[in-house]
């Protein structure tokens, strides 16, 4: 089929969730993907008219999931984070680019840290980087959901990593699952209103897990109180705790954090100019 047959018919499938210069991208991306480029989209796009081999029962499978609103990225399996291949699929949230700053902060900030823990990590993007950009740092990871383990696990295996996966959840006492303290507990735990899916896109909507998105109106910040809570009992003094939160609640986390005792708490923001990250510290005594 050729080059260009290819990019259009997935881009017709997009057009309905999607902006043109948007629905293009997914096209030539997914395209690249389904004749085995990976990324590279270039052979398609210098030589439009290329014929490349794909099977039509292939390409019907992979148009009509882009016209549900399904997200690429399930589509193909696959998502980049911090420059390596994570597998993803409906079980676990897609990487957005705000947590690879979070990991990015962490890395150059925390280099001397010897253990770190990742609470509710999903397809294990956060301690699998860590784990690979701080090799003398022990790292484990704890989640609630046996199928987002088995994802993760996947992950550390195929990028060589060393990661210690627990079930545990983040509402709990999963201290009880560890006999040492860490120097850094980081989290990125569900934090999206409940009143706030009328705003959301019907790829996030239809397709992501809802539990690792919502929480209710009447308590968004319960993920944040039982996690700190419990770090404070996990961390060492002078321990580091790391969130992604939501940046309309970025005021209320910050003098949440501070009315639990931690120390030196700073919000620091993306490359939007949003509020979308939270550091704390457990004072030493």
């Amino acid at each position: 089929m050729q080059a260009q047959t290819l990019i259009q018919t997935l881009k017709n499938s997009c057009l309905a969730h999607y902006d043109e210069r948007e629905a293009t991208q997914i096209a030539l991306l997914t395209a690249a993907h389904l004749v085995g480029l990976g990324d590279n989209t270039a052979p398609l796009r210098v030589d439009p008219l290329r014929d490349w081999p794909i099977e039509e029962k292939q390409l019907r499978q992979a148009a009509e999931r882009l016209t549900s609103g399904e997200p690429m990225q399930y589509v193909i399996g696959r998502t980049d984070f911090f420059g390596r291949e994570f597998k993803v699929d409906s079980r676990v949230l897609i990487p957005r680019p705000e947590t690879e700053e979070l990991v990015d902060r962490i890395r150059r900030t925390e280099r001397d840290a010897r253990r770190i823990l990742d609470v509710g990590t999903g397809s294990g993007c956060i301690a699998i980087t860590l784990a690979l950009e701080l090799p003398t740092a022990e790292v484990a990871a704890i989640d609630l959901s046996a199928d987002a383990l088995e994802v993760a696990r996947h992950n550390a295996e195929q990028l060589g990593a060393k990661v210690d996966f627990r079930a545990g959840d983040a509402l709990s006492s999963f201290d009880r699952l560890f006999d040492r303290p860490f120097d850094v507990v980081v989290s990125n735990p569900p934090y999206v209103p409940e009143s706030d899916r009328k705003t959301m896109h019907c790829n996030v909507l239809e397709h992501e897990p809802e539990m690792a998105l919502f929480v209710p109106d009447e308590d968004p910040l319960r993920f944040y109180r039982a996690i700190a809570q419990t770090s404070w009992r996990l961390l060492r003094e002078g321990g580091a705790l790391y969130f992604e939160i939501y940046h309309a609640l970025a005021d209320e986390m910050q003098s949440l954090v501070k009315q639990m005792g931690y120390e030196e708490v700073t919000i620091f923001c993306d490359l939007q100019e949003k509020p979308r990250m939270l550091c704390g510290r457990k004072p030493k005594q």
